[in-house]
């Protein structure tokens, strides 16, 4: 017959055992991630439209300094 310390310290073992098992379990998890910033697919369309600007500005100031030079010869021409 088991005696009754020992049923006492076996109780006390499982209970601790219990009680103890989510804590465990929460220190094996690793902390849930972050989110990102910006997902891979939110960075490529911005990147995207701002080349896209970029050039559509860099079209404007080459079609202004086109539209310059040709203004200016045909000023000179216009003086003489």
């Amino acid at each position: 017959m088991i005696s009754r310390v020992a049923r006492l310290s076996l109780a006390a073992l499982i209970s601790a055992a219990i009680g103890i098992s989510p804590i465990s379990v929460m220190a094996a998890d690793p902390t849930p991630p972050a989110p990102p910033a910006a997902t891979p697919t939110d960075k490529a369309a911005k990147k995207k439209a701002n080349k896209a600007a970029k050039k559509e500005k860099n079209a404007e100031k080459k079609e202004k300094k086109k539209s310059k030079k040709k203004a200016k010869p045909a000023a000179d021409t216009a003086t003489q």
